[in-house]
């Protein structure tokens, strides 16, 4: 409730990339502070249960519920945000140069929908500065998920060599990683997601991932896609993700449609994250599975503010959620309430583990 009644009403009178640099710098802060980290831990962390740790991809997870990509661009904050309740954390999305972004303003606020609209552009300080940040960690309590990207100046038929030089660079410092050809804020990037072009990109991490862990099993890899695609276009994406060898998918990061939406900014240009996405991310999220039979691990993302939201994307078949969004307009409380309402959802349904759930609605 503080952060409702004190916190919120501060922060949404504020430009929200204010706000938003605000937050990270006091999670970094208070993390660094002595005390700090047993503080955030007592005060929003989330007890550990059984019914609800996961095993995906060869990793552990205390908990299903994980921050998406996007507000810890630059690995600043990881101790904080790993004791707030969050089973794993995706930071990012890095490229492998420094870049700035688009132009501000460029996030923006749609309260009445439960939305946001960033077309933030890829910002962030490049992936040899994350790799600094992350090396310097004393441990990493919970699942790093790095997320990365291409630059804005990197034609795509050479969009791949960005993504080896992300991995290379960030390879010993992270538990998984992200592909992201799917943001709407980086011009031609979700051509990334067919055909040919698709099929390099993944032979080319999968490459680089094998030449990084030498006799090791390559780390994780999973692919995040768009929620716009037709139905003809996810069914090809997708063939062509489950052939490429990867660990997984993402589904989804934001989308360009405005339906429904009530709030002036939906005539923002950008992606669009929050309520709204809710649907068709879980359908999404429902056509992967069926199509790849539960083979592929799903990775749900969009619109998810309560337990019934994250519960209805792993009936669905997410083995693993993400938010973010939520985070914004509800606070870190928000995790609490999100493992609390799964336990309860699993209980009503006879289920004494959370992946007893995962895929429920196709059985």
């Amino acid at each position: 409730m503080l952060y409702r009644s004190v916190a919120k009403p501060l922060f949404f009178r504020m430009d929200p990339e204010k706000a938003h640099h605000l937050v990270i710098d006091g999670m970094r802060r208070a993390a660094a502070s002595p005390g700090g980290l047993p503080l955030l831990r007592g005060m929003y962390g989330v007890k550990p249960d059984e019914s609800l740790a996961v095993e995906v991809a060869g990793l552990s997870f205390p908990s299903p519920v994980g921050l998406a990509a996007g507000l810890d661009k630059n690995a600043e904050a990881v101790p904080g945000f790993s004791s707030i309740g969050f089973g794993f954390m995706e930071v990012g999305t890095v490229t492998p140069l420094a870049q700035p972004g688009n132009e501000q303003p460029r996030l923006f606020r749609l309260p009445p929908d439960g939305a946001l609209v960033n077309r933030m552009g890829f910002n962030n300080e490049g992936a040899e500065a994350m790799a600094g940040r992350l090396a310097a960690l004393k441990s990493r309590p919970v699942p790093i998920g790095v997320n990365i990207g291409k630059n804005k100046v990197t034609p795509n038929e050479e969009a791949h060599l960005d993504y080896e030089r992300c991995i290379r660079t960030l390879y010993p410092h992270a538990d998984f990683f992200v592909v992201n050809i799917s943001s709407p804020n980086t011009p031609d990037l979700r051509r990334l997601q067919h055909g040919d072009e698709l099929k390099l990109l993944l032979s080319a991490v999968a490459a680089e991932l094998s030449r990084q862990a030498g006799d090791a099993k390559p780390k994780p890899v999973f692919v995040k896609i768009a929620p716009d695609l037709g139905d003809e276009e996810l069914e090809q994406t997708v063939d062509t993700i489950a052939a490429g060898g990867v660990s997984g998918l993402i589904a989804t990061n934001t989308t360009l449609s405005r339906e429904g939406l009530a709030h002036d900014n939906r005539r923002e240009t950008g992606g669009l994250s929050g309520m709204p996405l809710r649907a068709r991310s879980t359908e999404i999220v429902r056509r992967v599975y069926a199509q790849t039979n539960g083979r592929l691990p799903i990775v749900g993302s969009g619109g998810i503010f309560t337990a019934e939201d994250a519960y209805a994307k792993i009936r669905a078949g997410a083995s693993l959620v993400e938010i973010y969004t939520a985070l914004i307009y509800e606070g870190p409380e928000v995790n609490r309430a999100l493992h609390e309402g799964l336990k309860r959802l699993l209980r009503t349904d006879g289920f004494t583990h959370i992946s007893q759930a995962v895929g429920a609605d196709h059985r």
